[in-house]
């Protein structure tokens, strides 16, 4: 008879196996969140934290994908650019951003790559019901989640994407990126006028942790205005404050996690 104080019930021989590689690792809850998925789904499987060194990266990680119970990774700073190196084939928002967060082994054992911050975005307001196509949209920031962002929301075919950048250079490049892998949209670098925008999407750090700025100098925003923050502490941020107070509907950083995470879990389980 089984004595059931010297096992546990969530891992066995059958467990497959998924990692986050990121250095640093301690802050990241993806383990917590994306086995919770998984779980939740019915799938025998965990996510595991993995503390890889830069200057390991390229030795560590091939062998580490040779192991045959290994379903998928997630990569976080700063391994997102340097991972696509490791797909065997990048999806399409990978390829116009140049980065993944996720890799997956297919049934063919073939390692695809694709980035999903943007997809959690679009996910988010899907499930809100709240369209992008045929809209305009102005995006604040054009970093790493941004660029995924504009590439994830220029693929629902609004009619206009506006990328606001303090770096205009860089809002530019993204831009132009983006407009050559979704000719049917206007997509351009331009100021930050929330008047000239059906839908506004913050992807810059401006309101996180205890920055009471807003990411663009207003009082007060159009009523009409749909206003997303990709920021998950405060969930409550400064701009999703205002857009409160002037009566916009808005769209957290935490539903864009949600999402992000549902799509990782389909792509790893496609």
């Amino acid at each position: 008879m089984t004595d059931r104080r010297d096992q546990v019930d969530y891992v066995s021989g059958r467990t497959r196996l998924f990692g986050i590689v990121g250095h640093p690792i301690e802050q990241v809850r993806s383990p917590e969140m994306i086995t919770a998925e998984m779980t939740g789904r019915g799938h025998d499987a965990v996510l595991v934290p993995l503390h890889v060194l830069p200057e390991d990266f390229d030795t560590v990680l091939p062998q580490l994908m040779q192991v045959r119970n290994l379903g998928g990774l997630v990569f976080t700073i700063p391994f997102k650019a340097r991972a696509c190196a490791l797909a065997d084939e990048l999806l399409p928002q990978a390829r116009v951003i140049g980065a993944i967060n996720a890799l997956a082994r297919g049934r063919d054992g073939r390692w695809r790559g694709e980035i999903f911050d943007g997809l959690g975005c679009v996910e988010a307001f899907r499930r809100r019901g709240i369209p992008l196509a045929g809209k305009r949209v102005l995006l604040l920031g054009a970093g790493g989640a941004g660029s995924a962002i504009a590439a994830a929301v220029a693929a629902e075919r609004p009619t206009q994407l506006t990328i606001y950048d303090v770096d205009g250079v860089r809002a530019a490049d993204v831009a132009a990126r983006v407009a050559g892998a979704h000719r049917g949209v206007a997509v351009h670098a331009g100021a930050a006028d929330a008047d000239s925008a059906d839908v506004l999407l913050n992807a810059s750090p401006v309101g996180m942790l205890d920055d009471a700025r807003l990411p663009i100098p207003v009082d007060s925003l159009p009523r009409e205005l749909v206003v997303f923050d990709a920021i998950v502490k405060p969930e409550r941020t400064p701009l999703l404050a205002l857009a409160e107070q002037c009566g916009c509907a808005t769209v957290g950083g935490r539903e864009m996690m949600r999402g992000q995470i549902a799509r990782m879990v389909d792509f790893f389980y496609a």
